[in-house]
């Protein structure tokens, strides 16, 4: 099955999806005049490249017919609907970027190493995932639809997803490129109710919600929503979600 994105849902947390994106942007030290956006989503993020590089050219590309609409009405880039684990650039590229993609991708780490290839000389490879499997939000979301009534319409769902930082330092060392690589915890404070199920909605529980059929995704919703406000207790000033995230950025050795 694959899951269908709402550009809307996605968005919903903007300010704090965001921020990751300009932490890894802060340590790319070059002037590119070629970048790819992997995994562009609605291009809200791709307009701040545009932003910082103006004369740059900016191909955004992404898998979700949803988000790459939204991301041609911007018209920041030239946008491309198109599987990461197909696709490849026409030509040499100064910078490749990526946030929050890589970790649905099926056999990442080769993926990311073939389109590394495309990195000009002086150029870089920057991307950031999440490195949240453990965290209470995604072990619950796993254990609570691995029941019955769930586990029947979830099955083949439930692999854990993201990478820590020393995956992508080993990779990129060992094709004789200079790594950054780092790890960074989130202390997200959100507001209202049940947000952290607001989040992960929009993102990591997609697939399976969309797994389920009507009237039982109701009722897992119920019970997944339960389980959230144990583990994530509301506090007159908000919610904490921690959000673990891996960042790396790499260049080949001139």
């Amino acid at each position: 099955m694959t899951a269908t994105w709402d550009p809307t849902l996605y968005l919903r947390h903007e300010d704090d999806r965001s921020r990751p994106y300009f932490d890894l942007l802060a340590r790319i030290r070059l002037e590119p005049r070629t970048i790819v956006d992997l995994g562009c989503g609605p291009g809200h993020l791709t307009a701040v490249l545009r932003d910082r590089w103006p004369d740059a050219s900016i191909v955004g590309v992404d898998s979700s017919p949803e988000m790459i609409a939204d991301a041609q009405a911007r018209g920041d880039a030239e946008y491309v609907l198109a599987d990461v684990a197909e696709w490849s650039p026409d030509g040499p590229v100064d910078l490749i970027i990526s946030n929050a993609l890589f970790q649905w991708v099926p056999d990442d780490l080769r993926v990311v190493s073939r389109l590394a290839d495309h990195v000009s000389r002086g150029g870089a490879f920057a991307v950031q995932v999440p490195n949240n499997g453990d965290a209470p939000s995604h072990r619950l979301l796993h254990e609570v639809s691995s029941r019955p009534p769930y586990a029947e319409h979830t099955e083949g769902l439930h692999d854990r997803r993201g990478r820590g930082p020393h995956d992508y330092l080993e990779l990129f060392t060992e094709k004789g490129w200079s790594v950054d690589a780092w790890e960074t915890t989130y202390l997200h404070v959100l507001e209202g109710d049940d947000p952290v199920f607001s989040w992960i909605s929009g993102t990591g529980a997609r697939p399976i919600l969309q797994a389920l059929p009507d009237g039982l995704r109701e009722e897992f919703v119920a019970d997944y929503k339960a389980a959230l406000r144990l583990a994530y207790p509301q506090r007159p000033w908000g919610t904490v979600l921690p959000f673990a995230r891996t960042f790396a950025v790499a260049s080949p050795v001139a």
